[in-house]
């Protein structure tokens, strides 16, 4: 069956939710060890991880949710087109060109030139491109994927594809839905046997907030941007020589350490408290579009309920339910039973392009001109056997 239409998965102009994941080619290695070969390419993970912080800084997109896997990775997006309606035409371009420089290698200086940024602000067709792409999971998921292809190919020595397609996108309805995909991406560590609780799950989005709740930092990946003027371009070019171009066009793409954060910092805060958070939330931290939450529940309760659901499985049969997380799963209507179910068979359940509560995935069809979505009869089944 052919994947979905990209327009039938979100709208760059309207705040969505958006699980992505991209996967390798054949038997290509993203991360963890190779038993063929032997090679271990764990240090991938870090490279993943540094330009998904890099990205966050740059984009109208808020990082939900992650995990990297040897051979995938899972990614949990929310558009902000909001926030990008904030910033101004000449914000637009600067931040378009930190990304894109679109000049020759031999004559881009490793910043942008204020004549530069000028020419993008002042055409109102391109700004208005620009700000669309720069809140769209899209151009999000290409960014990361093309530097990181990039890199493994020339370390591997070999060329042509590294990933198996375009990343499989799946829309977000709902809360259920919402902390169910969360769940289930900060436990594929857990599934896949490669740790045995949240807090040995490295690279990923719980490991992260952990850290982060415990007070760790870590040297901030964001970019420093700064525009150089059209004199100080030309006396750069007159008086370098190749050489020292090309280190300064290296230095300028590496992020600045030295600038410490808490580790989850540049994830979007998980806490949503709806009669404070109104409006886009924009962020001033220079590291994520936005300070708003998107869970109705604290970090606290989220971790606490993320244990719970990892350390049962469903063939150990339904499990006791402590007070504090049938509190949660009662506020969203969902019986533990089912709650565990739904999170460790996630991925069959949803398998088509939207997930969430059996209604809210029936509008999604409908609205789509489909008469449903796969996995919608199991997931009404499994609610209704709730």
């Amino acid at each position: 069956m052919p994947r979905p239409l990209r327009a039938e998965l979100f709208n760059p102009t309207e705040v969505c939710v958006v699980h992505c994941i991209q996967r390798c080619v054949r038997r290509a290695f993203l991360a963890g060890e190779d038993p063929v070969t032997g090679k271990n390419y764990d240090f991938r993970r870090d490279w993943i991880r540094e330009r998904l912080e890099s990205l966050a800084a740059v984009f109208g997109i808020d990082v939900l949710t992650y995990a990297i896997l040897s051979n995938h990775l899972h990614i949990v997006l929310r558009t902000r087109p909001d926030v990008v309606a904030i910033w101004s035409d000449q914000e637009i371009a600067r931040r378009w060109l930190s990304l894109f420089p679109g000049q020759r290698v031999d004559e881009f200086l490793g910043q942008p030139t204020q004549n530069q940024i000028d020419a993008i602000a002042n055409d109102g067709n391109r700004i208005s491109e620009i700000r669309q792409r720069l809140s769209n999971p899209s151009w999000f998921m290409r960014a990361l994927a093309e530097p990181i292809a990039r890199m493994a190919n020339r370390q591997d020595e070999c060329t042509g594809r590294f990933w198996e397609g375009r990343f499989k996108a799946q829309a977000i309805k709902d809360e259920a839905g919402l902390l169910a995909c969360s769940m289930y991406v900060d436990l594929n560590p857990i599934r896949a046997a490669l740790a045995t609780t949240p807090e040995e799950s490295r690279h990923t989005s719980a490991y992260d907030r952990i850290e982060g709740l415990n007070g760790k930092t870590v040297d901030s990946m964001a970019m420093d941007t700064i525009v150089i003027s059209t004199e100080e371009a030309g006396k750069i070019r007159r008086t370098s020589s190749p050489e020292q171009l090309r280190d300064r066009r290296a230095q300028a793409r590496r992020p600045r350490r030295g600038r410490a954060m808490l580790r989850d910092a540049w994830l979007a805060p998980l806490y949503l408290d709806e009669s404070t958070q109104s409006g886009p939330q924009v962020s001033n931290s220079k590291v994520r579009a936005s300070d708003k939450g998107f869970l109705n529940m604290s970090l606290k309760d989220y971790l606490r309920l993320l244990q719970w659901t990892g350390s049962n499985r469903p063939s150990l049969g339904k499990p006791q339910t402590p007070r504090e997380v049938n509190s949660i799963l009662k506020r969203l209507g969902i019986d533990g039973s089912v709650w565990i179910e739904l999170v460790w068979r996630f991925k069959n359940y949803y398998q088509g392009s939207s997930a969430g509560m059996p209604e809210n995935m029936a509008q999604h069809a409908s609205a789509n001109n489909h008469r449903w979505n796969r996995g919608q009869r199991a997931v009404r089944l499994l609610f209704a056997s709730g």
